[in-house]
């Protein structure tokens, strides 16, 4: 769970980036947005092996082209 402590002399909208900032680092909006909607199990293995394809393919370019990068 996220919270900040915000000091009297600290600023409302510092505090704010300061604690989205928090929320984005722990994964939580993203986290919601996958739980938002019910997802079936062979719908989420497929779509982690497209990921696992196109992440190979992406190394394999890389490799061929000859850049670190």
């Amino acid at each position: 769970m996220a919270t900040i402590k915000v000091n009297d002399d600290e600023p409302l909208e510092k505090a704010i980036k300061r604690f989205k900032r928090i929320v984005e680092k722990e994964g939580i909006i993203r986290e919601w947005k996958n739980r938002e909607f019910y997802e079936k199990p062979s719908t989420i293995n497929n779509r982690k092996k497209k990921a696992l394809i196109r992440k190979q393919a992406k190394k394999s370019r890389r490799t061929a082209t000859g850049s670190k990068y």
